[in-house]
C-alpha cells in the first residue's frame, strides 16, 4: 500500500515571461513570493491556494498548467495512473512527468508537504 495526494498547481510560463507572470498571479491571488532555494526556474506563490503549492515554473516551451501528486512511494503511483490510463513521457530528478488519456500534464513527486499534513490528508492506495 502507498499513499498520494494532490499537492500543486504548476503554472508554466515561458522563461521570458516569468517576471510579468508572477507578478499578475500573486496579484490576482494574493500573497507573496519567492524563488525555491537551489531550483531558480520554481517561483512560490505563498498562500495563494490554501492547502497546495502555487508554483510559477520557468519552462522552455508554451504556456500551460500542471499539477503534481505527492506520494511516499514513487514506484506505485507511478505504476497506479499508467494503470487508469496515464503515460510516462519523461523524468526530472525524482518526478515522473506523465500525460493523462486526455492529454494533460502531471508530475508525480516525492512528498514535499511536513508529514503531518501529508498523512492528514493523502489517501491510501492497495
Amino acid at each position: 500500500m502507498h499513499r498520494s495526494r494532490l499537492v500543486g498547481i504548476l503554472i508554466d510560463t515561458p522563461a521570458t515571461q516569468v517576471g510579468a507572470e508572477v507578478d499578475f498571479w500573486s496579484a490576482a491571488l494574493g500573497g507573496s513570493t519567492y524563488p525555491a532555494p537551489g531550483e531558480e526556474q520554481f517561483t512560490l506563490l505563498t498562500d495563494a491556494v490554501p492547502g497546495l503549492f502555487t508554483v510559477v515554473q520557468a519552462v522552455d516551451d508554451a504556456p500551460r498548467y500542471h499539477l503534481d501528486i505527492e506520494t511516499d512511494d514513487l514506484e506505485a503511483e507511478v505504476a497506479r495512473l499508467t494503470a487508469l490510463g496515464a503515460e510516462q513521457v519523461s523524468r526530472w530528478k525524482d518526478a515522473f512527468h506523465m500525460r493523462s488519456p486526455g492529454g494533460h500534464l502531471l508530475c508525480v513527486v516525492p512528498v514535499h508537504s511536513d508529514p503531518e499534513t501529508f498523512g492528514g490528508s493523502a489517501r491510501t492506495w492497495p
